[in-house]
């Protein structure tokens, strides 16, 4: 495989780790992408978190950061904006396109207004708050920090009586809770490479919903790529995940996640800047899909910060 001299780069620092509630899944995509880059030719570095990479780059000791954290202050425009200020591109979003994604609330509101589908929901900032919802949105509903990844703090709630643990449970991750309406139905993620959304994947899973047991630790999960939509019906999904991608100003590459109802009506739950790079992650299942090797999607992914 030849992609081209991997010294157009430069010195590449490969940023990983941090201290959100990511870490763990950061630090074993983070071993996968550097093995790659050692492949490619490509001279990198590996920085465990934002703090001491922003040291380092205040020394001039890096052309540009791939940038693998997730969560806050990787994925939420914080490294983003910091960088820009010392001029070293970042692989993927922007600054704001980082921080609309990363809030789950603020994204839906843009969606709502450039009339997407997204469920409906209500917001939460304290447990007392349960009884006013429940009045306007009743169960099934699902209850998600709002700036949080990987669906930590998240739970499902069936019942009126769960809702207030479920809110408690969220608002020690987050002082923003989002409660949406349950979709039931199929659940499927589009992976977006540049201008092109790869192949969707459908999940399911025996658990209750894809939390992060499912994500990164269960052997139960399946994953159907080529997802059994006809050819029409993914290129529907496909072309509308992508204008909800673009709609928040994301750019580089990313992943849209949705729900398909019984009505197989699309419903969008919300965008990744900064995905999962594991071996049970759906970036790379996509790609492979593609036609893409993790080696040439490690390189194409580091190729965005050339635009940057």
């Amino acid at each position: 495989m030849s992609l081209g001299d991997p010294r157009k780069f430069g010195q590449v620092a490969l940023v990983i780790g941090g201290d959100s509630g990511e870490r763990e899944v950061s630090l074993r995509g983070g071993r996968a992408i550097a093995a790659a880059l050692e492949k490619l030719g490509v001279q990198h570095s590996v920085v465990d978190g934002p703090r001491r990479l922003l040291e380092q780059v205040a020394t001039g000791h890096y052309d540009r950061v791939f940038n693998l954290l997730h969560g806050r202050g990787g994925e939420d425009g914080t490294l983003q904006g910091a960088l820009r200020i010392y001029g070293v591109p970042i692989t993927g979003s922007g600054v704001l396109a980082s921080a609309l994604s990363m809030d789950k609330l603020q994204s839906k509101r843009i969606w709502t207004a450039c009339d997407l589908p997204t469920p409906p929901w209500a917001v939460a900032h304290r447990v007392d708050d349960a009884e006013a919802i429940v009045e306007h949105m009743a169960p099934p509903m699902f209850v998600k920090p709002a700036r949080e990844g990987s669906s930590l703090g998240m739970s499902r709630v069936t019942g009126a009586d769960q809702l207030r643990p479920a809110l408690e449970k969220a608002l020690a991750h987050d002082e923003t809770v989002l409660v949406e309406r349950m979709i039931r139905g199929r659940e499927y993620t589009a992976a977006i490479l540049g201008e092109r959304v790869l192949p969707l994947i459908r999940l399911e899973t025996p658990r209750e919903f894809y939390d992060y047991e499912a994500k990164y630790e269960s052997g139960d999960t399946h994953y159907l790529c080529p997802c059994g939509l006809d050819e029409a019906s993914e290129a529907s999904l496909a072309e509308l995940c992508m204008h909800a991608f673009r709609v928040l100003g994301t750019s580089g590459w990313g992943r849209v996640d949705l729900m398909v109802d019984e009505d197989d009506k699309p419903w969008l739950l919300e965008v990744n800047t900064t995905p999962g790079m594991t071996d049970h992650s759906l970036m790379p299942m996509a790609a492979q899909a593609a036609g893409i090797d993790f080696e040439e999607l490690v390189w194409r992914i580091l190729e965005t910060s050339l635009n940057a």
